[in-house]
């Protein structure tokens, strides 16, 4: 037994000091990093980027500000016959963001005034662009798109006027001046 005992001491003894040494291991702390996501917005809602219908912004999850928005907007009945007869013809593209409040607020309020004056909103081009107001670079190219919502009006492919991110006046009135022709720069014009 003695003998069981010495040799089980000289196997561990052997198994302990034969054993390949590790290195110190060094202990590296990470700074947590915030992961950003620029395909979805603070609210983790996805960001859409590229032609859009209207439907889409009125379905799940967009529906929310759409919904609210264009309910809240209050039109401005006096500009409303100047806004439809200035329509005629005339094609509107328009940028905005699902990330911005902006696009949020005044998109939904557009289309609530389109809806009024019976223009076929089906009509309107409506391009969703990045945060750095970026979308496919066939849609965006050429277009100086420098705030969202850009609502840009065309008749005959000549550009009537632009209103860049909020109106001057009220999106009625800012509308009816660029269809009447009569003198407007936009927010950001120089």
């Amino acid at each position: 037994m003695k003998t069981n005992i010495i040799a089980l001491a000289a196997i561990i003894a052997l198994t302990f000091s034969c054993k390949e040494k590790t290195p110190t291991e060094e202990v590296v702390v990470v700074e947590e990093v915030e992961v950003v996501d620029e395909n979805v917005d603070d609210n983790g809602i996805a960001i859409l980027l590229g032609a859009q219908e209207r439907e889409t912004l009125e379905s799940e999850p967009y529906n929310e500000w759409f919904m609210n928005s264009y309910k809240n907007h209050t039109i401005d009945v006096e500009s409303l016959t100047a806004i439809k007869e200035g329509l005629k013809d005339v094609r509107i593209t328009i940028f905005m963001g699902t990330w911005c409040e902006d696009s949020q607020r005044e998109v939904p309020a557009f289309f609530k005034i389109l809806d009024e004056v019976d223009y076929e909103s089906e009509t309107v081009k409506l391009i969703t662009v990045s945060q750095d107001k970026t979308a496919p670079e066939e849609l965006v190219k050429g277009k100086d798109i420098t705030n969202v919502p850009t609502f840009i009006f065309m008749k005959d492919g000549q550009e009537l006027g632009r209103i860049v991110e909020y109106p001057l006046e009220s999106l009625e009135k800012d509308m009816a001046k660029i269809l009447s022709g009569a003198d407007y720069k936009h927010a950001y014009a120089e």
